[in-house]
């Protein structure tokens, strides 16, 4: 047998393996600097100015060849500005450098990126807002300042002046007129005669100036905000032959052959006053924020004369200047190359270290591995046998536990059905008695509702122990029809929103698109749906909140609607059962049945979706329903059909401790009264005579009657003429004015009976005056009578709203609001994306206010207002035959021409196509 013969120094391998992880560690001790990303955003006027600015930026970025700089240029456009500036920020800068044409406009955007905690440099134009890391500029006031003293010292202290105002409305512009016209006041021999405005640069001058100059002649000095522009005006004084005449004084002082150093030089301009661009200053300021070594917020930026005198100078120095910072940028290219040979040599040799170890890992690792393999194949061999006597002990336990659950279903069941026929009998005899039984005593109409309530609960059970069995063994199948998802689910919340309000339970609706147009069983989901607010109504707290989402998720082509409450949460020890059936929890405040989320998630399944939840204990829970986007076509059905009523209410369904209060559950109306009276005991006895009858709520004064006529839209409101602060007249008048509570009847009291004051209370706008003392009697049968009225009126704005007869003149508030509202929903009937949000844009208001108001005023809802107008306008245009079926609905804004068939026939008992063949063979 061949023996392997090693080499001696891999025998040494202790050796080398010490000399390769030494050679690692040297190679790491070079720990490299943290590089920085500086984005520099400018949007200035001038080429020249720029160009001085990014010089002076990159003479200052050669000392630090860690810092990556971004430039973007907007071209002097403050929205361009803004949009770079967003794109920095989606690309990731540690620093922002901005230098603005306009500082109102980039204000905005400065302030976000200073708030999500980046440093903001403002160069050269401040912004209108404090919220920047530093400023780096010159000062403008300064800059005028010393214009103004210089020009006095040249005139002698004696002369006629014209300024040459920057664009209107820039800071500098308006700080250099400030500084020029302070300093110019303190020479009562000079004048300042003329301005010309500019917008920066040379042609304006040229354009505005000539004949301002021929208005005065006596003009001795002009002065000019920019080098730019006091060429531009020497071009002008050259023309009318007075460059030899008005001298000129410019400001920026920039080097190179058009700048204003080589102008002073040139004799074009008598002087230039130096505005350094702040380029250097504004990367020094920035590497000190960023190296969290102490900087200034405001840097100011020094000025200077320019003239004859020192010129000369300045220009040597300025070439001085451009000559090293080539040379620095020289020497910058041949260290980078340098740099890049020192990195590549490095990663090679870190290559060759890796691939020794790898080499000598890989042996032991392959050695080991074929030793565990081993090991592993006998442990695998035995665990086999032990899974497969498990699993066949497995089956026989499942086959065991399927005949007991099949036993008890079907116990169940047959018991829900026996259970059936008495619940009938009692539910029959004890509405039967409630309802024609007025004069049954207070008492005993309390216990027979609450057997109703408690008969109708059992019937809930019922119903459910009965799907329950239909979904296990398959009998209950799915009908969907094509529908808008988003007014189903609000209008199954419209239940629970008077049971929330009373419990001080905030309901939120916040629908991502306002249509999602989708194949459901109506059936099948307002169960669901139902069962889930239900549950989170019973374990959300007073003054909790309820938040209802909606929203379209493309990437797993589906619908996800979540309902979200504020209450305790849900227990570590309950989530692992809480969807399992009859299963209450162990911490449950609130005792049910235990079926109501696992019948939500049975019921979602079958509807070929996902019920899943999330919950952190003392926060809430939220539970999400994600339906397809498509059906398997034998789901689908062209029959449109209607929820099924569940036999009960929301109240019903709650456990008594979470039921609204007993007053509000005895009410016999679902009208609510807002009475406004300061004396307690008079508010008191109201309340008494009319709570039986309707819901009542209470304010003591005036601005707080108010506040609750806006929030909870009363169906009427009784009011005292005498209240603090505000009187009862001035709270008629603003009810009325205020288009939300301009539709509410009210009732005037007070103490005051002489007839020109009860005709000022009508004047004022209200329905009713009534003098104390006051009929009880007469005043309950006005409140109905009043009522009735305004469910009449109702009545008759629902018959005027259609686009067969004229617009509702806008004689009243509600009037001109239905108008209004009319008109904006006629204009954008093309629009199949038009929504209850896009109506309360164009109105100016909020989408519950126009809910609430639409609801008051025409009892109906916003989407089935829209719907109304659209299907009334269908009938008009299916009269003739100029268009298709499928042209009508996409005219009027239907998303297909199924969904308006299946709408219009919702509507009219007939299909589109059957309504025109009538119609047109008559």
């Amino acid at each position: 047998m061949p023996t392997l013969i090693l080499p001696s120094w891999l025998k040494r391998s202790n050796w080398w393996l010490c000399a390769v992880l030494l050679v690692l560690m040297s190679c790491s001790r070079s720990t490299p600097k943290r590089q920085y990303t500086i984005g520099f955003s400018q949007c200035t006027n001038g080429d020249a100015w720029r160009q001085a600015m990014l010089a002076g930026m990159q003479k200052e970025l050669s000392f630090y060849p860690e810092v990556r700089f971004r430039m973007k240029d907007a071209k002097y456009s403050s929205a361009l500005q803004e949009q770079q500036i967003r794109e920095f920020l989606k690309e990731g800068i540690d620093l922002l450098i901005v230098s603005a044409n306009e500082t109102e406009p980039v204000t905005p955007i400065v302030e976000e990126v200073y708030n999500r905690g980046i440093p903001v440099v403002i160069l050269d134009r401040r912004t209108t807002s404090k919220l920047y890391t530093a400023y780096v500029g010159g000062n403008n006031l300064e800059v005028g300042q010393t214009a103004a003293n210089y020009a006095a010292g040249l005139l002698g202290e004696r002369g006629q002046v014209l300024e040459v105002l920057g664009a209107p409305g820039s800071s500098p512009a308006i700080d250099r007129h400030r500084g020029f016209a302070q300093a110019l006041a303190a020479y009562p021999g000079m004048q300042l005669v003329a301005q010309v405005n500019s917008n920066w640069e040379r042609p304006s001058v040229l354009a505005r100036l000539p004949n301002v100059l021929r208005q005065h002649p006596e003009i001795d000095l002009i002065f000019a905000h920019n080098d730019r522009l006091a060429l531009g005006a020497y071009q002008v004084c050259k023309q009318l032959g007075r460059e030899r005449q008005v001298r000129i004084v410019g400001v920026d002082g920039l080097p190179g052959p058009h700048g204003g150093i080589q102008l002073v030089q040139d004799g074009i301009i008598n002087s230039t006053l130096l505005y350094s661009p702040g380029g250097e200053e504004a990367i020094r300021t920035a590497m000190r924020i960023l190296q969290r070594q102490p900087f200034e917020k405001e840097n100011p930026l020094s000025t200077m004369v320019i003239d004859s005198t020192n010129v000369l100078t300045m220009k040597l120095q300025t070439e001085k200047l451009s000559s090293q910072q080539q040379d620095i940028q020289r020497q910058q290219r041949l260290l980078q190359q340098q740099l890049a040979t020192y990195a590549s040599q490095q990663t090679v040799l870190y290559v060759l270290a890796a691939a020794l170890l790898g080499a000598a890992g890989l042996g032991i690792l392959v050695w080991r591995a074929f030793r565990a393999n081993r090991r592993i194949t006998r442990r695998l061999a035995l665990q086999n046998e032990e899974i497969r006597a498990q699993r066949n002990q497995i089956q026989e336990f499942a086959e065991q536990a399927r005949v007991e659950t099949e036993a008890k279903l079907r116990f169940f069941t047959n018991f829900s059905h026996e259970l059936r026929t008495p619940l009938t009998l009692i539910l029959g005899p004890v509405e039967e008695m409630l309802t024609s039984g007025p004069q049954l005593p207070a008492a005993q109409r309390h216990d027979l509702s609450l057997v109703r309530r408690n008969a109708q609960r059992l019937l809930q059970l019922v119903n459910q122990l009965m799907d329950f069995r239909k979904i296990d063994v398959g009998k209950m199948p799915v009908r969907a029809t094509e529908g808008n998802l988003v007014a189903f689910v609000r209008e199954i919340m419209d239940v629970f929103e008077r049971p929330a309000r009373q419990r001080g339970i905030r309901l939120r609706f916040l629908p991502a698109e306002p249509a999602l147009p989708l194949w459901f069983d109506a059936n099948v989901l307002d169960k669901v749906f139902f069962n889930l607010l239900s549950n989170a109504l019973k374990f959300t707290p007073e003054g909790g909140q309820i938040t209802v989402s909606m929203q379209r998720v493309p990437a797993e082509k589906a619908v996800r609607v979540s309902v979200e409450d504020t209450g305790r949460g849900i227990s570590e020890q309950d989530r692992a059962h809480i969807f399992e059936w009859f299963y209450q929890g162990q911490q449950s405040v609130a005792k049910g049945s235990g079926m109501g989320l696992a019948l939500a998630l049975g019921l979602t399944r079958l509807h070929q979706g996902t019920l899943s939840f999330t919950s952190q204990p003392g926060r809430g829970s939220t539970f999400v329903v994600t339906l397809p986007l498509e059906l398997p076509q034998e789901l689908k059905s062209m029959e449109a059909i209607a929820p099924v009523n569940l036999g009960f209410s929301v109240e019903e369904d709650l456990p008594p401790a979470l039921r609204p209060e007993p007053e509000a559950a005895v009410s016999g109306s679902e009208a609510l009264v807002l009475v406004i009276e300061d004396n307690p005991e008079v508010n008191a006895f109201l309340v008494q005579k009319l709570r039986p009858h309707f819901q009542v709520s209470t304010a003591f004064d005036g601005a707080r009657g108010l506040e609750l006529a806006a929030d909870s839209i009363p169906d009427l409101i009784i009011c005292d003429v005498m209240l603090p602060e505000l009187s009862g007249l001035e709270v008629v008048a603003r009810l009325k004015s205020d288009w939300r509570t301009s539709h509410i009847p009210v009732v005037l009291l007070t103490a005051r009976g002489a007839s020109e004051q009860q005709v000022e209370g009508v004047q004022a706008g209200a329905d009713l005056y009534l003098t104390k003392p006051f009929n009880p009697t007469f005043l309950l049968e006005s409140v109905r009578t009043l009522l009735s009225n305004r469910e009449k009126q109702r009545e008759h704005f629902r018959r005027e709203l259609s686009v067969q007869t004229a617009t509702v003149a806008p004689q009243r508030v509600d009037q001109k609001f239905l108008a209004d509202l009319t008109a904006i929903v006629e204009a954008n009937l093309s629009r199949s994306e038009l929504n209850v949000e896009d109506v309360a844009r164009s109105l100016g208001i909020s989408r519950v206010q126009l809910y609430r108001k639409v609801k008051a005023v025409l009892g109906t809802g916003v989407t089935d207002f829209i719907q109304g107008i659209r299907l009334t306008k269908a009938r008009q245009l299916l009269l003739s035959d100029e268009l298709t079926i499928a042209e009508v609905a996409y005219q009027l804004g239907f998303s297909s021409p199924s969904y308006f068939s299946t709408s219009f026939k919702a509507r009219y008992q007939v299909s589109p196509s059957e309504f025109r063949a009538l119609h047109t063979t008559a």
